[in-house]
């Protein structure tokens, strides 16, 4: 299938779904406006009831485990942090835009898919926090969470082929699925989230680590940093099995991403014993986002 078709039939169907929460673009203009503050994203949120209980019900969670009850969205910003409620906002609007798809894969689910990436974006958000004096990218949570957007894409829009790609991939655990994806359809997932992405004007950083975190060749402008962290995230989040997302083996850490973040093999070690910390805490905050 050539680009320009995929793309032609992938906007009109997102031109279909529901339209976005309406506090979404005005999120994601908040964040590439430097001098967007806390205040700013309160008040966004506060004007979407239902995303605002979410945001509380998560804050409340077991996962951060705060003593008192965080009662207001001012509350849960101080608390949490600006970027993380950011983060939160989007991802739960982007979430609740998605129907369930009706047709069931054993290798593959919706929820399977948003329980990993939950856990590539709390492990993804730990790795910017320990490298944080060369990265200063605030998005990581955000690009963890959306990183496998475009299988939701194409299960919602390309079901049968996505269907055959997933088979590719897991018989007799052949091999990955984004490779099947290229074999079937021409484009893998990453690709597939960055059309989406792109069509609903989310910005560059977000985007380019989205669009090329399969991919061998880093395109100019794109933070080599932030896809190496994303590759080595997923790795772990797939490491600790959490989700049906699509993949019968976890993906290899390559040697180039450790040399980019300066990784040695006790730093992976101690973020396998960080991610199997937190798994249950990924659990409870994945079921108060739902």
């Amino acid at each position: 299938m050539e680009l320009n078709e995929l793309k032609t039939i992938i906007y009109s169907k997102i031109d279909e779904l529901p339209t976005l929460p309406i506090v979404l673009p005005k999120l994601i203009n908040l964040i590439e406006n430097p001098k967007s503050s806390a205040s700013d994203i309160s008040e966004v949120i506060s004007r979407d009831p239902a995303m605002t209980s979410k945001i509380l019900k998560v804050a409340n969670s077991a996962y951060y485990g705060f003593s008192q009850k965080i009662s207001a969205i001012d509350h849960a910003v101080t608390l949490l942090g600006f970027n993380m409620v950011k983060s939160l906002a989007l991802s739960i609007g982007i979430m609740r835009t998605f129907p369930q798809n009706k047709k069931k894969s054993p290798h593959f689910s919706q929820e399977g898919l948003w329980l990993h990436s939950l856990a590539v974006a709390t492990i993804l958000h730990e790795l910017g926090n320990r490298i944080s004096e060369k990265n200063t990218n605030e998005s990581l949570f955000i690009i963890g969470l959306l990183h496998d957007i475009g299988k939701i894409v194409l299960d919602q829009f390309l079901n049968d082929l996505f269907q055959e790609a997933l088979e590719e991939a897991n018989e007799l655990n052949k091999g990955e699925l984004f490779l099947a994806e290229r074999k079937v359809i021409g484009f893998d997932h990453g690709d597939i989230g960055a059309l989406l992405l792109t069509r609903w004007k989310f910005p560059e950083t977000i985007i380019n680590p989205i669009s090329a975190h399969h991919k061998t060749e880093i395109s100019e402008g794109t933070n080599a940093e932030d896809i190496a962290m994303l590759r080595i995230a997923n790795f772990l989040a797939q490491h600790l099995g959490m989700g049906e997302e699509g993949n019968p083996i976890p993906t290899e850490i390559h040697k180039e991403d450790l040399d980019i973040l300066d990784f040695q093999q006790k730093d992976i070690d101690e973020m396998i014993a960080y991610s199997n910390g937190v798994k249950d805490g990924i659990f409870a905050f994945f079921h108060a986002m739902n």
